[in-house]
């Protein structure tokens, strides 16, 4: 059975539709470490201990299995999410759907997405990083970034979120993570 993180579970599911999240490191106050999430193969930065979950996802009209990886640091939630398309043809439209799942599960307001760049990705025009303002469940104020990405047939999702946007925190995240060799 999958490790349940204490926090709430709708951070989580507002997470996991979002998935990649963190901080860079020299946000003080925030305990900073590595992270190999089982099965990603990807190297990143987590400002706390994240707590791991999975569960089945609907994409592209087929059933999936996602992993996500979670915790709240300074008043922000992290998150990283991805799954296993297991079709080079799926993987465009299936970050198009991550990103745009998200902006509309927060009712946010997206800022234009840009072209997003981790370490061993491959390369696909849908691989972006965009900034959101919107509403959590609770409907409460959250903004952030969200950037989504490939490795093959595996799309990732990492997410950042918080009541105040920390840009310079999104950034060294995201310079931050890399795929293993």
């Amino acid at each position: 059975m999958p490790h349940r993180h204490p926090h709430s579970l709708t951070s989580l599911r507002t997470c996991a539709l979002a998935g990649l999240v963190a901080l860079s490191a020299c946000a003080p106050g925030l305990d900073w470490r590595e992270v190999r999430p089982e099965g990603a193969n990807l190297l990143l930065m987590f400002p706390c201990k994240p707590a791991s979950d999975a569960r089945k996802v609907e994409m592209q009209g087929r059933t999936f299995d996602m992993r996500l990886y979670a915790c709240k640091a300074s008043n922000q939630s992290f998150a990283l999410s991805y799954v296993d398309v297991g079709d080079p043809a799926l993987v465009a439209p299936a970050l198009q759907q991550m990103r745009e799942s998200l902006a509309a599960k927060l009712a946010a307001a997206a800022a234009s997405a840009v072209a997003v760049q981790v370490g061993g990705m491959t390369p696909n025009p849908q691989a972006l990083q965009q900034s959101l303002a919107g509403k959590l469940p609770d409907g409460a104020n959250t903004q952030g970034a969200v950037a989504v990405f490939a490795h093959g047939t595996r799309v990732y999702q990492a997410v950042v979120l918080g009541p105040k946007r920390d840009a310079a925190a999104e950034e060294g995240f995201l310079n931050g993570m890399k795929f293993a060799s």
